[in-house]
């Protein structure tokens, strides 16, 4: 894990509040994140990294550890799967950042959200994104944090298996490759939490409907329409409520990375 917290990244011509807003379209609108990022880089002057006097609160350190735990039973599952399969898994950097960060897809903000990015096979998150999914989404919970971590990771085994390169820049709409790639992350994600609790029975009462609430408050047709109070399809990017929560479930249910594969699915 890189923890990068106190490292603040931006623009010397200072286009900082521009991003954010690209970001925010992203979010609702349906863009491609990662072209919001390079967007974002290309805009003019140079990337300025400094470091600012960063104290972590004791809540935050908490977050921190569990981070680590999450990030390390996903390591512990996707070396066991790969190598049922005859393949080697090969670890991911989860990076933990404040404000803003640099990656190999180019510069990001907070309000991205976390991102897995294929350009340098890491994983970025904002602790203060946890804040927002319990206060904004309404998705409090140890799982429905967890499942966070977990689908990006997914996206990280996504691009290991090559299904990443299935999916053209730009994509979007209700039954595009995009959509199809999320939801297979959520789905893988459901499979890392079948193999953790046949490992060490971790989960507890309420914990699953938790991951549940959370795939469901950030899905397209809620976020379109908390955001304009209408739902495009032909914007969607990640897939509905409804899809990411069944996705989730048929991971959570058969651990097995076949039945993952939306790609081939027929209907989603």
């Amino acid at each position: 894990m890189e923890d990068r917290r106190g490292m603040r990244v931006g623009k010397a011509g200072g286009i900082g509040i521009g991003t954010i807003l690209l970001a925010l379209v992203a979010m609702y609108f349906g863009v491609d994140p990662r072209l919001v990022m390079n967007m974002g880089s290309q805009l003019g002057g140079t990337t300025a990294t400094r470091q600012v006097d960063y104290q972590p609160t004791p809540q935050e350190q908490e977050q921190v550890d569990f981070v680590k735990v999450v990030l390390a039973d996903t390591e512990d599952v996707w070396n066991q799967v790969f190598k049922k399969y005859g393949k080697r898994y090969e670890e991911p950097k989860l990076v933990i950042f404040t404000g803003g960060v640099q990656s190999a897809c180019g510069m990001a903000q907070t309000a991205m959200g976390p991102f897995y990015c294929p350009g340098d096979h890491k994983v970025y998150i904002d602790l203060a994104f946890y804040d927002e999914l319990k206060r904004r989404f309404k998705a409090p919970g140890d799982l429905a944090q967890a499942y966070v971590i977990a689908h990006e990771v997914g996206h990280h085994v996504q691009n290991l298996l090559g299904y990443t390169k299935k999916v053209p820049r730009g994509s979007k709409g209700a039954d595009s490759a995009s959509v199809r790639l999320e939801l297979q992350a959520d789905c893988l994600a459901g499979v890392w939490v079948n193999h953790t609790q046949r490992a060490r029975k971790f989960l507890e009462a309420g914990d699953l409907e938790e991951a549940l609430n959370a795939a469901s408050a950030i899905g397209d047709d809620k976020l379109q329409r908390q955001a304009t109070g209408r739902v495009r399809p032909d914007g969607f990017t990640h897939g509905t409520s409804r899809q990411r929560q069944r996705w989730f479930s048929i991971g959570v249910k058969t651990g097995d990375i076949n039945d993952c594969d939306t790609f081939r699915a027929a209907s989603l």
